[in-house]
This record gives structure tokens, C-alpha cells and sequence, in this order.
């Protein structure tokens, strides 16, 4: 029996099949890149058609594999922090706004006055900060400055839930996973926070909210054009679609307090399954499912930092990378904010961006590419800070770690922390199968622990030098913003 996962995430739609152990299955991954289409004044949005026509090329793909023939059900992670308008019919009304998008920065000041300004017991009510990554303020730059466009959206709904108005010909409801990443999900109640949605946005958006659901409330019964095109899946369950790092941390083994799930792909996040009295400020809290919440915070740098400097910045071929290994760190005299995408945890700026300093006329290509890795694990390091616990050990996964064993010295020693480095190469669709076979069978997701590929532990002088490192990246993010 096997599993087919949908993994849509930030740079790639891709299908895979899990055995009943989630394992991943030989020759069994489909993929097909994508990018958000973003602009200079904050815009990061994608085309809800397009991502339909790339999944549902996955998927066709996938069902030629030998193993598709006995696909018990259907899941699916996302990119968390996406939402989309839907006219009466279903259909995409509005471009698919993601948590890279700052355009609605200009709102938060008017926001923050409705508030009383003092944030604290939205924060702790809805586990989100009061930022433009989130509904309120997307929503609010919408109603401001395309009024009309407003008016057609008859529903909001995750890009999981369009899919499946798409497959199945009726309205999905949001998972709480999804919802608790928009801002106005009550995590306590596990219910639209319905007084902070007409607060703050106001009565318009009350009606057009979508129903609720944990992410087992499975859709069958695929609309005939569907059905016969993929004949396999025609009676199969499809269940709710996961965020992305919430599937992340379960494909990890961290399950519990004692492990701290570190991902790094093209964003970065920190994130720990507890329950927790008050979010600590700089953090979030969304749900995995019910009854287990996840308390972290995520950056908008990771790999897309890298990518950048590499490939945009330096026109590099690769080579630069080979010889990070033999550098002293902190070695180059610079200090970098690389906040390229702006700011989310654990400072929450609006209009954050990228910055160095301490550039000279000897500053090489490699100074420049191992300062912004390493200012990246300072980062990192301010959130894991937050976020550890005595005995707690890290989870480390993600496509930016493994390719570069030099960026993981780097975090080890920012956090002062042994790394355990995931030889799960595909950790969020991992957790999207395990959480299925916990649906299904009743599995325990512990009971099938990842595979650990080796440990990397700090070093003494890169832990004392990455601290001062540290201490001269936070002054300059206080001259800079306070």
C-alpha cells in the first residue's frame, strides 16, 4: 500500500508516495519549479492557475509509478502563510498572497491604534505578531486600494482548499494548521477569532471566512473530469492541507519538547511542539493539528540569501562554496543584516531590509558569501535562544543544510548547539505520511523515528567568535531600526 503526498512549497510543486511505514518510495518524486512573483514595493504573490497546472501535472506524473496502484489516500503540505479570494463559483479571484509579501506595511500603523496600541493581547490570543505577513494586514491593503476587486470574493481560502473546489466541485474548509498561520485563529478555541476579524478588518471579511477543520476532515469523491483522469484516486480520501513546517517538525521527530526542529530550504525556521502559557515576543504560535501547538519562529532568509549572493551577486559557479571549510570564522571584517526579504521573526520590522557593512577595497567574493551565511545563523541563533530548553537536542533538515556541511559548522556554532543532521531528505512530506498513518491506523508518528546522517558539534573558537559576531549584528539592527 502506498501514500501520495503533495508537497507544494516556495520554489517547487512536487508529488511523492510513502509505503505504510513513510518511507519514501524509490523513483517516486515528481517535481516542477516555481518562483513568487515579487516587486520592489513589497509585492510577493503567486498565480493560483498555475500552481493548479503544476500540481496536477505531479500528479499525473506520479500515477504512471507502479506503487500508485495501491494509493491508499491523499495529503498535502503548503507553503504556510497563503490565502486567496474565490468568487461565488470558485474561482480564483485574487492573486495568491504569501508570507513574503510586505505591501500591507503601510496598514499596521492603523492597525496597531485599533489595538489600543499595545499588540500583546492579540499576540497571545491568535499566537501571531501584528505584521504584513499575516491576513490583517493583506487584507486591510486590499480593501484600501482594490475595492472592487474585494467585492468579488465570495470566500477566502488557502491554496489547498482551491484545489480541491477545483477537484471535487465543492467548498473544502481550512485546516487549523492553515488558519493559525492567517492571524485570526483563536489557537485556544480553535475557532475564527471572530471579534479581532471585525476589528480589525472589519464586518466585510466575517462572512467570507471558511469553515474549520482538523487536517483528517479528508475530501472524496472527485468531480467526474477528475475522476477519469485520475482514475486511481477516483474514491481516494484527500485530507486537509498542512503547513508546511508544521509537517516539517513531525517528518522530524520533534514531537515534543525535547527536540527543536531546525529547517533550512529558502526560508528558515525554528519551531518546538509545547504548549506555553504566554508566546514569548519575537515568536508565534501556530498548530500542528489539534491538541498539539507549535510555538517557533521562522526567517524570510535561508537559502534564498545564498541563491543570491551565488548566483545574482557573484555569478559564482559553485566553487566559492569548496573553499568555506578552511576559513576561520568571522574572518572578513563585515557585519550583514540579510534580510533580503524583509523581517519576520524574531524583530517583526515591516520594513526591514538587507544591509552590510564594514565593505573595503580588500573584501573578496568569499568574505562577502561566508559573512551572509554566517549572519543567517546569527539569526538563527537569536530565535533558538527563545526557544531552548536544558537537554533539548536539534533537528536539523532542509536542502540548504545538506548542501553546504560548511553552513552547518556555522549554525552549530552560532547556537552552541550539537546539530543532529537529518538523513531524511524529504522531512514535510515525511510528516504530511505520518500524520495521514496516524489518521488511518492510529499510528504513533514516534514510532518511526528519522534517520539521523551524523552529528555536527561546536566548535569552541567559532562559538566565541560568532558571538562577538553576533553582538555587532544586533547593535547594528538597534542603530537601524531601534
Amino acid at each position: 500500500m502506498s501514500l501520495l503526498v503533495i508537497d507544494l512549497g516556495s520554489s517547487s510543486a512536487r508529488t511523492l508516495l510513502f509505503d505504510d511505514g513513510a518511507r519514501l518510495i524509490e523513483d517516486s518524486i515528481c517535481s516542477r519549479k516555481h518562483d513568487f512573483y515579487s516587486d520592489s514595493a513589497g509585492r510577493a504573490t503567486a498565480d493560483a492557475t498555475e500552481l493548479q497546472r503544476l500540481v496536477e501535472s505531479c500528479i499525473d506524473e506520479i500515477l504512471n509509478h507502479p506503487a500508485a496502484r495501491s494509493i491508499r489516500a491523499a495529503g498535502m503540505a503548503s507553503f504556510a502563510g497563503n490565502w486567496l479570494g474565490l468568487d461565488a463559483d470558485g474561482r480564483a479571484c485574487t492573486p495568491v498572497a504569501t508570507y513574503a509579501d510586505t505591501l500591507g506595511s503601510n496598514q499596521i500603523p492603523a492597525l496597531l491604534r485599533k489595538l489600543g496600541d499595545d499588540a500583546d493581547a492579540y499576540h497571545q490570543a491568535v499566537g501571531c505578531m501584528l505584521h504584513p505577513a499575516y491576513l490583517p494586514a493583506q487584507y486591510a491593503q486590499l480593501l484600501r486600494t482594490q475595492p472592487d476587486l474585494e467585492a468579488r470574493i465570495a470566500r477566502i481560502s488557502d491554496i489547498g482548499g482551491y484545489f480541491y473546489w477545483q477537484w471535487f466541485g465543492t467548498e473544502a474548509p481550512v485546516s487549523y494548521s492553515m488558519a493559525s498561520w492567517s492571524g485570526l485563529l483563536g489557537t485556544a478555541q480553535r475557532d475564527w477569532h471572530w471579534e479581532y476579524a471585525r476589528l480589525l478588518v472589519g464586518e466585510r471579511l466575517l462572512n467570507k471566512l471558511p469553515r474549520l477543520a482538523d487536517y483528517d476532515g479528508a475530501q472524496t469523491g472527485l468531480r467526474a473530469e477528475y475522476a477519469r483522469r485520475w482514475e486511481l484516486l477516483r474514491d481516494k480520501p484527500f485530507f486537509l492541507s498542512l503547513g508546511d513546517g508544521a509537517a516539517a517538525n513531525i517528518g522530524s521527530g520533534a514531537l515534543d519538547s525535547s527536540r527543536i526542529a531546525l529547517t533550512m530550504g529558502t526560508t528558515s525556521a525554528l519551531r518546538v511542539v509545547k504548549d506555553i502559557e504566554r508566546v514569548p515576543r519575537g515568536l508565534w504560535r501556530y498548530l500542528v493539528c489539534a491538541g498539539m501547538p507549535l510555538v517557533g519562529g521562522a526567517t524570510s532568509e535561508g537559502g534564498n540569501v545564498y541563491q543570491w549572493v551565488m548566483e545574482d551577486l557573484l555569478n559564482d559557479d559553485g566553487s566559492l562554496e569548496d573553499r568555506l571549510s578552511g576559513r576561520a570564522p568571522d574572518c572578513h571584517g563585515l557585519t550583514v543584516l540579510p534580510l533580503l526579504a524583509g523581517e519576520r521573526s524574531p524583530g517583526w520590522q515591516p520594513n526591514a531590509s538587507g544591509t552590510v557593512h564594514g565593505i573595503r577595497r580588500n573584501t573578496s567574493q568569499l568574505d562577502i558569501l561566508q559573512a551572509h551565511l554566517e549572519a543567517v545563523a546569527i539569526r538563527l541563533s537569536l530565535i533558538y535562544d527563545l526557544l531552548k530548553a536544558p537537554g533539548a537536542t536539534v533537528a536539523a533538515g532542509g536542502g540548504a543544510l545538506r548542501a553546504s556541511g560548511a553552513w552547518a559548522q556555522m549554525v552549530a556554532d552560532a547556537f552552541d548547539s550539537p546539530l543532529q543532521l537529518l538523513a531524511e531528505s524529504e522531512v514535510t512530506a515525511r510528516g504530511v505520511a505520518l500524520m495521514m498513518l496516524k489518521s488511518l491506523d492510529g499510528a504513533d508518528p514516534a514510532a518511526e523515528p528519522p534517520r539521523i546522517g551524523r552529528v555536527v558539534a561546536p566548535d569552541p573558537g567559532g562559538v566565541s567568535l560568532l558571538r562577538a559576531a553576533r553582538e555587532r549584528q544586533v547593535e547594528l539592527y538597534r542603530r537601524l531600526y531601534g
